[in-house]
């Protein structure tokens, strides 16, 4: 079901993000997730992109959420994935946070890749936008090697969570937005870190990463 978002002026979302961001962003940051955030006003007019019972709280649930993964980003990550991107979170708000990261979002439904695509255009953020499915095999296109890996609120079975392990680097990490519960994770990817997201008591941000060889 469609939901309106409400207006919000340039300042008064820039002024929300201060406050829910872990750090201070850039005025260009600002500037581009503030017109993904008009896009994202036009688009959800007829395609459910944030649901009724989070539109009213859009900038923290969904920005602020997104943001509080700052932290976890691997210093220098120079490539990014994300996985079932749908409206942008994470994976448009942390390419507009972290300029210097060549981010990939990864979306199935053909609406929302379109939606995606008409976004990082709008934002003027290069970000690759495919329609396709990660699944096990891989699809074709998705970078060869990885810094870091993001998916918000998807599980991810232990067999593609170790597909695309391989394509981590040494240093690279998985992002995953979960509940209480650890996902079922193969051999060789272990939690390395856990970041409770605020006005939740259960869910957060949990880190992966490989074990050494």
């Amino acid at each position: 079901m469609a939901a309106p978002l409400p207006p919000i002026s340039s300042n008064d979302f820039a002024a929300a993000l201060a406050v829910c961001s872990p750090e201070p962003l850039a005025a260009p940051a600002t500037a581009a997730l503030y017109a993904h955030y008009e896009e994202l006003v036009r688009w959800n007019r007829t395609l459910s992109l944030i649901g009724p019972g989070t539109a009213g709280e859009i900038v923290t649930r969904h920005y602020g959420e997104a943001l509080a993964a700052l932290p976890f980003v691997p210093p220098g990550a120079a490539a990014a994935l994300d996985i079932g991107s749908g409206a942008g979170f994470p994976g448009l708000v942390l390419a507009a946070a972290r300029p210097g990261i060549a981010m990939t979002l990864a979306e199935a439904r053909e609406r929302k890749w379109a939606f995606l695509a008409a976004a990082a255009r709008r934002a003027g953020l290069p970000c690759r936008c495919l329609n396709v499915r990660v699944d096990v095999p891989l699809p074709a296109g998705l970078p060869e090697c990885l810094d870091l890996i993001t998916a918000r609120a998807l599980k991810l079975q232990p067999e593609l969570l170790a597909a695309l392990a391989e394509r981590l680097t040494d240093a690279g990490c998985f992002l995953l937005w979960v509940g209480e519960d650890d996902p079922a994770l193969p051999p060789g990817l272990v939690p390395t870190g856990s970041l409770a997201l605020p006005g939740s008591r259960t869910r957060r941000i949990l880190r992966l990463q490989r074990t050494a060889a």
